[in-house]
């Protein structure tokens, strides 16, 4: 299971041994120790120096957590280049996407730890419950997906069918959510494009409509094909109890009205 650990390791061991993992894009690699981030894209925000760990994984998400919590402080769900240098004596993380264009910059002062886990293909995952209680709870709970999303209606229908969550993310645009309580396939992925078509044709030209599938997991080829078509994936594997008996919640407006 481990490939490679270092301990204490220096700025160009630590670089060459990220570069090396990263680019493979065939283990888990994770990195704990002294280290400062910030963060550029959507919003700005700078982590000053702390104890964190920071989890690369294979599909090249990344993650990086407090000593403490089960939430991530700053995460990229999907990273499009993912490099490593050393500038002034320490080694420098920089992951970066370009849609949206975000770039997270981690700092390594004192690095304390760094493996490189071979990790088996995960089995089947299916979340407890029925899919309408899941709808249900992300609808009260839509920062599970994103952060400052804004659900707007839960079962709109539209021509090609009823999309599980409508909402409205922190910028203003339209996100269409498809929800999986099990492994999301390339069918989720073309449903998914057909609500995003139907909404895309309802409003006016300029509107901006994102596509979300979220679910505890996604194979390879749904994953690639999401890519292609510009849409986006979120792991969804806990989810907090339901307020309510699951069902439809009181009538929320539709911007179709």
């Amino acid at each position: 299971m481990i490939r490679q650990q270092l301990l204490t390791p220096s700025p160009e061991d630590l670089a060459n041994f990220l570069n090396r993992h990263t680019r493979s894009r065939d283990c888990l690699v994770q990195v704990a120790g002294l280290a400062e981030v910030t963060y550029q894209g959507r919003a700005a925000s700078t982590a000053d120096v702390g104890t964190y760990l920071m989890v690369i994984k294979q599909d090249g998400s990344l993650q990086i957590h407090h000593p403490t919590g089960i939430k991530p402080m700053n995460w990229q769900p999907k990273t499009d280049s993912i490099t490593a240098r050393v500038d002034e004596d320490v080694c420098m993380l920089l992951a970066s996407r370009r849609s949206p264009e975000e770039l997270v910059q981690v700092v390594f002062l004192e690095p304390q730890v760094a493996l490189a886990l071979e990790l088996a293909q995960a089995g089947g995952f299916v979340l407890r419950g029925s899919e309408a209680e899941m709808q249900q709870t992300l609808a009260e709970h839509p920062e599970l997906i994103e952060p400052g999303l804004r659900v707007l209606n839960r079962e709109l229908m539209v021509e090609s069918g009823g999309i599980d969550l409508y909402a409205r993310d922190a910028q203003g645009r339209y996100v269409v959510v498809e929800l999986k309580r099990g492994r999301a396939t390339q069918h989720a992925v073309s449903q998914l494009a057909r609500y995003v078509r139907s909404v895309e044709g309802k409003l006016p030209a300029r509107a901006v409509v994102r596509g979300i599938l979220a679910a505890p997991s996604i194979t390879t080829p749904a994953r690639l094909e999401l890519e292609d078509r510009g849409l986006e994936f979120r792991e969804v594997s806990a989810l907090p109890q339901a307020t309510a008996a699951a069902g439809g919640p009181g009538a929320q407006p539709s911007l179709f009205d």
